[in-house]
Formats: C-alpha cells, sequence, structure tokens
C-alpha cells in the first residue's frame, strides 16, 4: 500500500482515542459528536475518524468507499475541536479537511459529494438550478440589486433556492425594508461563497469561487457585508481574507440587534409561544457568538427564552454542516443529530425551535416531520419570529 501526502503527519498520530471529543463541555451525553450519535460506532467519532486517516495516509489500509464516506460524515461542527484538552485540538479539523483534499485527488468521493461539487462547478450552487432562478425569492418586494447602498445582503445558495431558505430570506430582507435600512442584492449576479466546497475538500474550485466573489466585490466597491447563513459569514470573515478581502462581515442578527436598539424596528413582546434556541455551529463555535440572536429573540419573547441542556458550546449540531443539509449523510434514523435535537426541545416543552441558519431550519424542521411532532413543536427563523410582532409592520 503507498503512503499519502499529508501536511499533518507530524500530529495526526497524538490523538489516542481518549474519547473527550464526544462529550459536550458540560457532560450531560456522550453523544456530542453528531455522526457518532447517529452511527454509535467508534469509527464515526473524531478519534476512531483520525485513527483510520491515520492508518490509511500512512499505507495500512486502503482507501475504500467505506472510509471515504466515514471521513464524509463528519459535519466540522467543531465540538471536538473545542472539548480535546490538547495543544493539537486546534488543527483537528484541519485534518479532516486535508484528508478530504487527498480523496478529492484520488477521485473516491462520495456520490452526494461528487453530485454537490458538479452542481456547483456548472451552476454555482450545489442544487444545480440556473442562476437565472436566484432572485425569485424576492418577487413582490421592492428589494433593489445592489449598487452604492451602505450594505450588500448577501443572500446565499439556501437563502435562494430553498422554499425553507427563500422564506427566511424574505423575511430578513422584510425587516430591513422597514427599518429603512439601505441595504442591495446581487440578485442573478450572486454566486456560492464557497463555505462547503472548502469543508468538502475542493480547494481548487473553493478558489475559483473566491476569485469570481472578489472581483465582483471590488467591482461594486462593496464595504460591509450582511449574510443570511453563518456558512456564508465564516466564508467571508475567516476565510476570504486569506485572499487578500477587506470588507466588513455581519450576520444578519447582528444587523436586526442594532436596528432594535436603536428603534428603527419597533416590536411589541407579543410572541406568547415557549422558544428554545438552537446554536448554529458556524456562528457558534467556529465565530464565538452566542449572545447576538438571543439578545434579539429577548425583544419579542413574552415567555422568555427555555434554553436545551446543550446549547451555547456545548450545542449538538443538526448534522447540516459540510454540505450535509444536502447529502444527509446521517439521516435515516431516529438517531440522526436532528431527530435528536428536536426531542431535546420536546422535552423541555419548547413550542418553538428558533434558529438563525437556514440549513440548520432545513435539517430540523425535516426532523419535526420525522418525529411526527408537527403539531406540538415547529422551526422558526428569528428574523420569522421578530417580523411577527413589528410594530406597524
Amino acid at each position: 500500500m503507498k503512503s499519502v501526502s499529508f501536511p499533518y503527519k507530524h500530529l495526526i498520530h497524538r490523538c489516542f482515542r481518549c474519547g473527550y471529543c464526544k462529550f459536550p463541555l458540560n457532560w450531560i451525553d456522550v453523544n456530542n459528536c453528531p455522526s457518532y450519535a447517529r452511527f454509535r460506532i467508534e469509527s464515526y467519532s473524531c478519534g476512531g475518524r483520525l485513527w483510520l486517516i491515520r492508518a490509511w495516509i500512512n499505507g495500512v489500509v486502503d482507501l475504500t468507499d467505506h472510509l471515504s464516506e466515514i471521513i464524509y460524515t463528519c459535519t466540522l461542527c467543531k465540538n471536538c475541536e473545542v472539548k480535546c484538552p490538547f495543544s493539537f485540538n486546534e488543527h483537528i479539523v484541519d485534518m479532516v479537511i486535508a484528508a478530504r483534499r487527498e480523496i478529492i485527488d484520488i477521485g473516491k468521493v462520495p456520490k452526494g459529494v461528487k453530485n454537490f461539487l458538479k452542481n456547483v462547478l456548472l451552476y454555482k450552487n450545489p442544487y444545480g438550478i440556473k442562476r437565472s432562478k436566484r432572485d425569485v425569492w424576492r418577487e413582490g418586494l421592492l428589494v433593489e440589486d445592489y449598487r452604492d447602498q451602505e450594505y450588500l445582503f448577501y443572500v446565499g445558495c439556501t437563502g435562494s433556492f430553498d422554499p425553507k431558505g427563500q422564506r427566511v430570506a424574505r423575511a430578513v430582507s422584510k425587516l430591513f425594508l422597514h427599518a429603512d435600512l439601505s441595504f442591495g442584492i446581487l440578485g442573478k449576479k450572486e454566486i456560492c461563497d464557497g463555505n462547503e466546497v472548502f469543508a468538502l475538500g475542493e480547494e481548487g474550485l473553493f478558489e475559483e469561487l473566491v476569485k469570481e466573489n472578489l472581483e465582483l466585490f471590488d467591482r461594486l466597491k462593496v464595504k460591509k457585508i450582511i449574510t443570511l447563513s453563518p456558512h456564508s459569514y465564516n466564508a467571508f470573515k475567516n476565510l476570504y481574507t486569506k485572499y487578500g478581502a477587506r470588507f466588513e462581515v455581519y450576520h444578519y442578527t447582528h444587523i436586526l440587534l442594532e436596528l432594535l436598539r436603536s428603534e428603527r424596528i419597533r416590536v411589541k413582546k407579543g410572541f406568547d409561544l415557549k422558544v428554545t434556541y438552537h446554536d448554529p455551529c458556524f456562528l457558534g463555535r467556529w465565530n464565538k457568538e452566542y449572545k447576538a440572536p438571543r439578545e434579539v429573540l429577548k425583544y419579542v419573547l413574552e415567555k422568555g427564552l427555555l434554553e436545551m441542556e446543550r446549547s451555547h458550546d456545548s450545542s449538538l449540531c443538526c448534522g447540516g454542516g459540510s454540505g450535509n443539509f444536502y447529502m444527509d449523510l446521517l439521516g435515516g434514523s431516529k438517531d440522526s443529530p436532528a431527530r435528536i435535537r428536536v426531542r431535546e426541545a420536546h422535552k423541555i416543552g419548547a413550542d418553538v425551535i428558533a434558529v438563525s441558519c437556514p440549513k440548520c431550519l432545513i435539517m430540523l424542521d425535516d426532523a419535526v416531520t420525522a418525529e411526527s411532532v408537527e403539531g406540538n413543536i415547529k422551526v422558526l427563523d428569528i428574523a420569522e419570529i421578530v417580523e411577527s410582532c413589528v410594530i406597524g409592520g
């Protein structure tokens, strides 16, 4: 067997599978790694996956289809990095991405990953939908194309093409319009931000997306970007800066909070259902933002916010990260992380799971249906909740 080129050979052996990576910070469960929670097999845990990657890169085992799929079931939620007590923890996710880059070069990617990347290459979105359909979500709204407004509202692929994501894009836009915020969108010019392409290991395609986006932003003189998705927020804030990006980046909850504080959006505490909030990984563990979404909700919740046992940096991933909202490699079981999460919310008596990520909305809303609790609990984006309480809206 031939060994594989791998930039973390000097580090990966340091994982000795202590198992800390499977726990949340508050120690209440052993299943905070979404793929391990789904399969309950050590190979699907962070430590087990790293050991398998190490065996493969050292030529001890072959890269089989099954091993490739195991490596791609990681959602990159970063629970392992947060929980790992060792100094190499900051490179755990890097190791998984590096392994995926090798798999891409070999050409042994799972079918779902291949379709995802092929669609992004051909259509600039993972759904394989023509760019001419990219702004149909704004039909009937006075949302203008970006020219010289203060903010570019980057809607992203999920907000542009998925019906649930489109619902959120409309809700956020209505709130911005109500506040008379100076913003515009790219419309049909918008393309994928590449966050998931990077996570899946397709570095070349990611760099093409970065180049095209940065050229467009530079041409339009974009200085400030608001993103609908935390995944886009992470890409623009943390990945694009390595390629010379110099714009300010906000998640939409940051802007909503300022608009509420300044009373450019006036609301009443009229949302009387019991609400819990699900922390999205790319806003929470990846970017340490736990406060803004909760502060926004405080303006409108009549009964306060219920917290699930696993929240903030101990939150359980919905399972949608790293392109899994499209591929769903963790679905098909009552132990899928999204279904576990819905049961947690139901257990504490929540009527609503509030989210601030369209991918979380997709995963958790589907899980509500799978759990047959549609009449007892629903999933709403924070923007939808705020919109329902606007005074004079």
